[in-house]
């Protein structure tokens, strides 16, 4: 499972990205682009109502040879769904997780709310600033990000982050979170691929803080891809046959520029889109497939943005998450962008 590293500077020294060359002088005397940015407390948070995916069948207008289909090979089996709960709702207990590791004094000058559908509430609602208010985060700026789909919540922790590198001020802080709902049965079925369920998830996020530490953050996207519903069959097949070799290329640049191969990891914690695109993945990469974490898949399926942080936190609470061990975090988004994440966990961080 690899040889963790323990000696944080040590690491940033190798790396290639733009986490590296850290300095050993006091933050104060770094280079402002040398700040690390560390993930203070991930929290998510999923609906009690759970269903197995046949209660789903008449709604998605799947026939039962379908289902068998997402239960034998992509290995879907239950997800949890509830039509009936409000989507701040289901964001709040996620967020105030997160914000409980704000320590006193402390400021949330920023908050993205990273989804993947391009409309979660009428024209008339920002849930962005709905969310900020709800948390009580008053003066707090405000914004969703939404164009890299299910890769979204990845990209929101790097735009925080230079956000708080070119702008915030000593000790700032800034929220991410993500979470939506799979409120028709256009948004919830990705044919051919998977079945979309309900969570949530919250990242605090800082420079140079006691958490866990983001070494790089590499993405691709394939915008020939870009019209997912208009694809042709052949650019169906086109794409699923290269899929596992983009999510390695992917992979391998981030790693690269974190300094680290792929033998350093202990663990690559993915989206749940499905059981049988991950095997594809896995047997690209070449590594076992007890490397890549997949418990979840039947547990929860897809979560659009919140997936790598779901399956973060069931590691964390399990006790499975090594103190100064490296993480990958990847995910893909239809559209077609993949992307892939190095952390360096730490103790006391990332809770």
């Amino acid at each position: 499972m690899g040889h963790p590293a323990t000696d944080l500077q040590a690491s940033d020294a190798r790396a290639e990205g733009h986490q590296a060359q850290v300095s050993d002088g006091p933050v104060s005397d770094r280079p402002v682009s040398d700040r690390r940015i560390t993930l203070e407390r991930i929290e998510s948070y999923l609906p009690e109502r759970s269903v197995r995916i046949e209660e789903l069948g008449e709604r998605l207008g799947l026939r039962r040879a379908e289902l068998g289909v997402f239960r034998k090979f992509y290995g879907l089996d239950t997800l949890r769904f509830d039509p009936e709960l409000p989507l701040l709702d289901l964001l709040r207990p996620a967020a105030r997780g997160a914000l409980a590791a704000l320590p006193e004094g402390g400021r949330v000058e920023y908050l993205a709310y990273a989804h993947v559908t391009q409309a979660v509430a009428p024209a008339d609602v920002d849930i962005a600033q709905a969310v900020g208010e709800d948390l009580g985060l008053d003066g707090t700026e405000a914004f969703g990000l939404s164009h890299q789909a299910c890769v979204s919540s990845l990209g929101a922790i790097e735009v925080l982050g230079e956000l708080l590198r070119a702008e915030g001020a000593e000790g700032a802080y800034a929220l991410m979170v993500t979470g939506e709902q799979a409120y028709s049965p256009m948004v919830q079925l990705v044919p051919n691929t998977s079945i979309m369920a309900d969570a949530a998830a919250s990242c605090l996020i800082t420079l140079d803080g006691e958490g866990d530490v983001v070494r790089s953050f590499a993405t691709r996207t394939l915008g020939e891809y870009a019209q997912w519903l208009e694809l042709t069959a052949e650019q169906n097949t086109e794409f699923g046959e290269q899929y596992g070799k983009r999510i390695s290329e992917v992979i391998h640049q981030a790693l690269t520029e974190a300094g680290l191969t792929l033998d350093d990891v202990d663990l690559v914690i993915p989206h749940n889109v499905n059981k049988l695109a991950w095997r594809q993945t896995i047997k690209e990469l070449g590594v076992a497939p007890e490397k890549v974490f997949l418990d979840n898949v039947p547990r929860y399926s897809h979560t659009f943005a919140s997936d790598v942080f779901v399956n973060y936190t069931t590691l964390r609470d399990a006790d499975r998450l090594v103190d100064g061990a490296h993480y990958l975090l990847v995910s893909v988004g239809l559209g077609a962008t993949f992307g892939a994440m190095v952390i360096t966990h730490r103790t006391g961080g990332g809770k």
